[in-house]
């Protein structure tokens, strides 16, 4: 039976009268890949960010590895690690310098060769930050999540404006994570990165939780409704589970 290391349980979040996440739950298991799929807007990040303890919550429940959110907040962050944004790094700081900082943060001694080794950028590590390309800065920031030697990564859109090539390495660099037992949570707006990566999705829409499950069995429900697409290679796939979940209105951030 596997392990449950994330129980989220009627969580809520409001703002005001804007109910942005409205009583949802849902579990993940240990060693899995989970993705959170959602429209912008939908609640997704703000869940995530209750979870990574960046957030307070209205009301609900949540449990990480064991530790309570409400009482034991700085012992999940222990345990955690949080993909951070190109503009949580001090740009004229070479890699070497960046993961040296970040170990003093975390109190940890590392060998940042070791670490640039893991993300394939030991040829960069003299290269500041602000050198460094897309795919090579994503990486970068993913490598930094493991300083600390979290059992559960938090992945934002972690390839979103990276072009093919880059996208797939760093979806390699993701499930050779996952094959070191670490637990890994990301969201995405690519439908085929969610398909690849991950063993159970999420789908979240204007605050509720309204599907769950694989992705391969989420698709072939959708099939078994009948749905087929207008061109046909298969029947259907993940990008047509969540356009027929959330419809195709364009939302704005």
């Amino acid at each position: 039976m596997q392990k449950v290391i994330i129980s989220v349980q009627d969580l809520r979040k409001t703002y005001g009268e804007f109910e942005a996440v409205k009583g949802i739950s849902f579990e993940v298991y240990e060693g899995e890949i989970f993705g959170l799929l959602g429209p912008n807007g939908a609640g997704k990040s703000t869940t995530l960010e209750i979870i990574e303890t960046l957030r307070q919550k209205t009301s609900g429940k949540i449990v990480v590895d064991g530790l309570d959110l409400d009482k034991n907040p700085n012992d999940i962050k222990k345990i955690i690690g949080v993909q951070l944004q190109a503009s949580g790094f001090y740009p004229g700081l070479n890699l070497v310098e960046l993961i040296n900082l970040f170990a003093g943060l975390y109190n940890q001694t590392v060998d940042p060769l070791e670490f640039l080794d893991k993300v394939n950028l030991r040829d960069k590590a003299k290269a500041k930050f602000k050198e460094l390309s897309g795919g090579q800065k994503q990486r970068f920031s993913i490598a930094t999540t493991l300083i600390n030697q979290p059992k559960i990564i938090f992945l934002d859109e972690p390839t979103t404006g990276l072009d093919p090539q880059a996208r797939r390495n760093l979806w390699d660099l993701i499930l050779d994570i996952r094959k070191q037992g670490t637990t890994v949570i990301i969201t995405t707006h690519y439908m085929d990165e969610a398909e690849v990566l991950c063993d159970r999705v999420a789908i979240i829409d204007s605050g509720n939780i309204i599907a769950i499950n694989t992705p391969n069995q989420l698709i072939d429900d959708l099939v078994a409704t009948g749905f087929e697409r207008p061109t046909q290679v298969k029947k259907a796939n993940l990008e047509d589970v969540f356009i027929n979940l959330t419809g195709v209105n364009m939302r704005e951030e």
